[in-house]
């Protein structure tokens, strides 16, 4: 068997597809998600190119593209405009045909020109890396033959479908499809799993959509965001500076009156408000009632 210039057992070649499609969701909720299409963190310029030049070494996308139609999702989500919502064109739709979707939106040049806005417009941008976005994907191709042998196809063509599996099929599908709500937000969105590290914490999404311009996603103690630990990994370093975050409500013990900062504060915490009155009065209520209907319905003998 012909062997790259990097041999490995099987097991490190899994590791090695594994560690390469990480830094692929990475770099897309990072980069082309919380920096780019919500400005909620600030990149180095550093982190932010090598985030930029990965894509187009594992997906060819470009940044305005991406950007323009995921600020377009939040506009109009859920309604027909909405360019990939399994609510109106159905969820196996947007699982097996995701890519479709994003690619037949990127062809609409009003949503670039209207949602597109702030993206990066660089000579790499101009030269590089939008005309010419088959090479990057041609070249991640040759490197991981070289490295890794024929086994490099195939690592290679893991890291070409993960994008359209897990983030054009799985969170713009699924995401507004199944799961667990925190937030009585007016879409579907739902939060897949509570330990966010397999898509880059894409997961936690309907905390997303609660609080949209936020660099961090988990919300409850028990939630996991793998995307937010890279970024204050970054921020150690100085190559990412978080802008918002998920609020905190404060509680002020003996305040009785109700001033502008009180309005403000409910304002900034409405969600959270609106679930504890929720759980703590909706519910117990409807539970009560329901106990007391159906004592009342019980026919004696």
């Amino acid at each position: 068997m012909i062997y790259g210039l990097i041999e490995l057992p099987w097991w490190g070649y899994v590791v090695v597809a594994l560690v390469l499609t990480q830094i692929t969701i990475l770099s897309v909720t990072i980069y082309l998600h919380r920096c780019q299409a919500h400005r909620a963190v600030n990149l180095h310029p550093i982190a932010s190119h090598f985030f930029r030049f990965w894509l187009w070494l594992t997906t060819g996308m470009r940044t305005k593209d991406w950007a323009a139609i995921h600020r377009k999702h939040h506009a109009k989500v859920e309604t027909e405009e909405d360019p990939h919502s399994p609510q109106t064109r159905g969820i196996w739709t947007v699982l097996l045909q995701g890519t479709e979707l994003y690619k037949k939106e990127a062809c609409n040049q009003e949503t670039l020109d209207r949602y597109g806005e702030g993206t990066p417009d660089d000579w790499m941008e101009r030269k590089i890396y939008t005309p010419h976005s088959v090479m990057g994907i041609m070249t991640m191709l040759g490197t991981n033959v070289v490295l890794f042998g024929p086994l490099g196809l195939t690592i290679w063509a893991v890291q070409m479908a993960w994008i359209p599996i897990f983030a054009a099929g799985i969170i713009n599908g699924a995401a507004h499809y199944i799961g667990y709500r925190n937030f009585e937000v007016p879409d579907a969105s739902r939060n897949l799993l509570p330990i966010a590290w397999f898509i880059g914490g894409e997961e936690l999404h309907n905390n997303h959509h609660t609080f949209g311009t936020s660099a961090k996603f988990s919300v409850k103690w028990w939630e996991f965001d793998l995307g937010w630990g890279l970024i204050r990994l970054l921020q150690f370093f100085k190559l990412a500076q978080p802008k918002r975050i998920p609020p905190k409500a404060k509680v002020l013990p003996g305040k009785s009156s109700v001033d502008v900062d009180t309005i403000k504060a409910i304002i900034t915490n409405r969600f959270q408000i609106m679930k504890n009155y929720s759980k703590n009065v909706i519910i117990p209520v409807f539970q009560q009632e329901k106990k007391t209907c159906g004592r009342c319905c019980v026919t004696p003998h």
